[in-house]
């Protein structure tokens, strides 16, 4: 099998979510959730080829209009709330190589709900990755000092306290400015060699991965309605940014 020099780019919506019904397709700054997905990868000017994962026909239908391909529809058993995002990108990626004789060297992970990403964010993190030859490459943004796991406790048996990142509390780092810089990943997108989920193990990380750091605004969960107003008030901002 001859891998095509493509990037291809993945985004997962299923039609299932109970806490926020149709989150993907929900109106979302005066377009579908989903839709705000779709643009940033192609304004990338860096993916091949988009493609959502879906078992709903609507939901299809919705990226089919905003320039997306559904060359499938995800089986009913990839598609339950518990499901983990590795074996929805393993059928995809295994669907394309199998019908279309398909295989390209990079995938993007793009999840609906990292609309705030931009698309320079997209071709950033790709050109890491290929500039790297890393196995992968993620979004990542600082942890603010107070959540450090060297300011972090536990708490054991009765009640007894313990730095975090291990030892007694007399091992705190006294000030912040000392402490070292931790990240976390932050509405993460995924850059990584396709061969990674076509190994006896897959995975989407490989033994070597990179970080993007990318300013935490353009990061913002949408798990509760509570959510949906708060970040639909944070993306205007930043459209509102981008004007001439």
């Amino acid at each position: 099998m001859k891998v095509k020099k493509d990037i291809l780019g993945i985004i997962p919506a299923r039609g299932g979510s109970k806490a926020i019904p149709r989150k993907n397709i929900k109106p979302f700054c005066g377009k579908p959730l989903l839709a705000w997905a779709i643009e940033t990868l192609k304004k990338s000017g860096i993916v091949d080829r988009v493609i959502v994962s879906t078992d709903e026909e609507e939901i299809a239908a919705v990226a089919r209009m905003y320039g997306a391909e559904v060359p499938f529809m995800r089986p009913a058993e990839l598609a339950e709330d518990n499901t983990p995002t590795l074996p929805v990108l393993v059928h995809a990626l295994s669907w394309l190589k199998e019908r279309e004789n398909y295989v390209p060297e990079y995938v993007v992970l793009f999840e609906p709900t990292s609309a705030a990403k931009r698309p320079y964010h997209v071709r950033e993190i790709v050109e890491k990755l290929r500039a790297t030859g890393a196995d992968s490459v993620i979004s990542v943004a600082e942890v603010p000092g107070v959540l450090n796991p060297m300011w972090q406790v536990t708490m054991a048996a009765h009640d007894r306290l313990s730095i975090f990142a291990g030892g007694p509390l007399k091992n705190f780092v006294p000030r912040r400015q000392s402490l070292p810089k931790t990240y976390y990943r932050n509405s993460s997108v995924y850059a990584f060699q396709s061969s990674l989920l076509f190994s006896p193990e897959p995975n989407i990380y490989g033994d070597d991965s990179r970080g993007c750091v990318v300013d935490k605004k353009f990061a913002f969960d949408i798990d509760e309605p509570s959510d949906w107003e708060a970040a639909e008030e944070k993306f205007k901002k930043i459209l509102e940014e981008e004007k001439p």
